[in-house]
Parts: structure tokens; C-alpha cells; sequence
């Protein structure tokens, strides 16, 4: 996605799990101007190492800039920065809807159907939908539905990400790590 001449790119940061560091990788941000889209934190897939996934507009020169000043923390192990065609992406939303308005509707079925969503909860008072997908999907729902009967509540997740590589590209650097060591030995 590109914005006034800035595209969108995706931070992804390993750390160990530590107390104030989402602070300290803010701060680097709000320093260099630059807005937060989307932020994601949870374990990865190497045991004792998390994921921060951020999403920003900014350049590449820009881009570069922070993810240097990033990975000088000394609680980071390293932090990459992707394009949207380099990874697989999702978000998640949820929309709280008035279930006699909904169902004043008739038929539900095809506006789940084609927005690919589904219903995770109904009573007689709300009905909450669970879409998964890229934000302009989410947003495409959010405004479809906000014209026919209404939001109560919305939440878009951030973005969650892999890489189309094999392998988490920590993986390949603690592995090229590990075997310099071994040499060394």
C-alpha cells in the first residue's frame, strides 16, 4: 500500500521479554515522526524470544533509520523490516451487532458469505462477527454493515505476520551464529 509517496512496511522485532521495552521502541518512532498503524506483540517461535510486529508509512531510507536504531537496544536480538509482498498477513476484526436489526435484514447469510466472516456469538440482544483478513477487507465490512444496521462496538486486531521464507529469519541468523561458534571451538 503506498500513501503520499511512503509505503506501508512492517517492523518485526525479537526480544526477550522485557519490561518497558514497547516504550523504548515507541519512542524511536514518535522521535522520527513517524505514526503507528498497527502493533502486535506475542511469543514467536523460538521459546524465550517474543514478537513485536509494528506496521508504519514512512520511505525506505526512513525505514532503515529506525530499524538500526532499533536493533542498538541492547534488549533487542534483532529487528527486520518487510514489505507487504514479502509476507503472509492477517488481521482479525470484531463487530457487536443489535441482533433485531440484524435479523430485520432477513436473510444474514450473504453478506457473511461474501465478506468470508462468521458469526461467533448470538443472543437476542446483540450478535458479534469475527472477520479475518487485510484491513481493507475489515474496513469494507465495517462500513457495509455500519449502513444497513448499525455497529454497536468494532475492534481490528493489529497486523500478524510471517515471512514467506522457510523459516523465521532469526532462525537462520542464531543458526549462522551458532555455527560460527562452533568453528571458533
Amino acid at each position: 500500500m503506498i500513501m503520499d509517496n511512503k509505503a506501508l512496511y512492517t517492523v518485526t522485532i525479537f526480544s526477550e521479554n522485557t519490561v518497558g521495552l514497547l516504550n523504548q521502541v515507541a519512542i524511536i518512532f514518535t522521535r522520527r515522526g513517524l505514526n503507528i498503524e498497527t502493533l502486535s506483540v506475542s511469543p514467536s517461535a523460538i521459546e524465550g524470544i517474543h514478537k513485536f510486529t509494528i506496521t508504519t508509512f514512512t520511505d525506505k531510507e526512513m525505514i532503515e533509520k529506525v530499524v538500526k536504531q532499533i536493533d542498538k537496544r541492547v534488549d533487542i536480538v534483532k529487528a527486520y523490516y518487510n514489505t507487504d509482498e514479502d509476507l503472509i498477513f492477517q488481521e482479525i476484526a470484531l463487530y457487536k451487532l443489535s441482533t433485531p436489526k440484524l435479523l430485520s435484514l432477513g436473510s444474514i447469510e450473504e453478506i457473511i458469505r461474501r465478506y468470508n466472516a462468521r458469526i461467533l456469538d448470538m443472543t437476542e440482544v446483540w450478535t458479534v462477527l469475527e472477520k479475518t483478513g487485510h484491513s481493507e477487507e475489515t474496513r469494507d465490512l465495517f462500513r457495509e454493515l455500519s449502513e444497513k444496521v448499525g455497529v454497536l462496538q468494532f475492534i481490528r486486531s493489529g497486523r500478524v505476520a510471517i515471512t514467506k521464507s522457510k523459516v523465521e529469519r532469526l532462525s537462520d541468523m542464531l543458526a549462522a551464529m551458532e555455527e560460527k561458534l562452533n568453528r571458533k571451538k
